[in-house]
């Protein structure tokens, strides 16, 4: 069942991430990869919460949300195309932005959910 729990949660996962690039292209135009950033920091909060706030749950559960759908959800693949891609474009402010905030902002969210 694990397995199965898994294949659904990428699923689901990969399709938030779909949707929120998609949601995100209509309101935001810079060269700055929000799209990642979100999918990244809200799949961090999601998996804190099941790691910290909601161990109780089953382990067929937690398969399915921290393996299968933040792993399908997060992207360190796509956060790292686009950082390289930034760097080939000379767009150094963009480069250490996307670089500090978002690993900053994924370990702060994991941060405050270990402490609460």
């Amino acid at each position: 069942m694990t397995w199965l729990a898994i294949f659904i949660g990428g699923g689901l996962g990969s399709l938030a991430r779909f949707g929120v690039s998609k949601l995100t292209l209509q309101f935001w135009s810079s060269q700055f990869p929000l799209a990642t950033f979100i999918s990244n920091v809200v799949s961090c909060l999601v998996l804190g919460l099941f790691v910290y706030k909601f161990h109780d749950a089953s382990n067929t559960l937690k398969a399915l949300i921290i393996i299968g759908f933040c792993g399908g959800f997060s992207t360190f693949s796509t956060f790292s195309y686009e950082t390289l891609a930034l760097i080939k474009q000379s767009e150094w402010m963009f480069v250490i932005a996307n670089i500090l905030i978002s690993v900053s902002a994924c370990l702060l969210v994991l941060w405050v959910l270990a402490k609460s």
